[in-house]
């Protein structure tokens, strides 16, 4: 199965000049940018189905408001996804798990207090898990937003990936962390498609895609 991986377009997502050819496409969240004005999300929708890929599979970011604030009414709206928020599916054999939950920054959506708060969305996730899709990074893993800048990420979420080992973690939230990063068990990629400045430049802009 191939994997064509992507975060934080934040609204942009009709101005990436093409995707790769791929079985599933999965968003990892911040697909809209203030999260308050749904057009972002029938935009998006018309997008994914726009898009050539027999399955898509989506999480939600902190930008994504309306899918905290209103989940009875976000949700129906993304037709042309499977819609992950602290829940999984299998499609063709390949298990997917996918939460939007990130540490605390401002007053953005889908957050927790650093510390054992976060335990109550990582426990959740399942062993023999083959792709682990989260909206931002585990703590010391491309969650810099420039070189020599704090590590961002999330310490609990580290110790659970550790624990469980996905073949596949992928993320984005911290922008200018994109990029690749393999251990044994499991490759690591933060997928923000948009650098910190919110331009699809290098390091951001470079589609990932992996085959399982």
């Amino acid at each position: 199965m191939r994997l064509v991986l992507i975060s934080d377009t934040h609204g942009l997502h009709n101005r990436i000049p093409g995707l790769p050819d791929g079985d599933v496409l999965v968003h990892a969240g911040d697909f809209m940018n203030s999260g308050f004005d749904v057009e972002d999300i029938f935009s998006f929708n018309t997008w994914l189905g726009e898009q050539n890929f027999p399955h898509c599979v989506v999480c939600a970011g902190n930008h994504d408001r309306y899918f905290q604030m209103a989940p009875e009414m976000a949700r129906p709206l993304l037709t042309n996804a499977i819609y992950l928020e602290n829940s999984g599916i299998t499609i063709d054999g390949v298990s997917f798990w996918g939460s939007p939950y990130t540490p605390e920054f401002l007053s953005w959506a889908f957050m927790y207090p650093r510390g054992s708060a976060a335990n109550r969305y990582w426990d959740q996730i399942p062993h023999g898990l083959d792709v682990l899709i989260t909206h931002g990074p585990p703590f010391g893993i491309l969650d810099q937003t420039a070189p020599g800048e704090p590590h961002l990420g999330c310490e609990e979420l580290l110790k659970a990936v550790e624990e469980k080992k996905p073949r596949v973690h992928l993320f984005g939230h911290i922008h200018g962390g994109a990029g690749l990063f393999e251990n044994e068990a499991t490759r690591f990629v933060n997928a923000a498609y948009l650098n910190e400045r919110y331009k699809p430049l290098a390091p951001a802009g470079q589609i990932r895609v992996v085959d399982l």
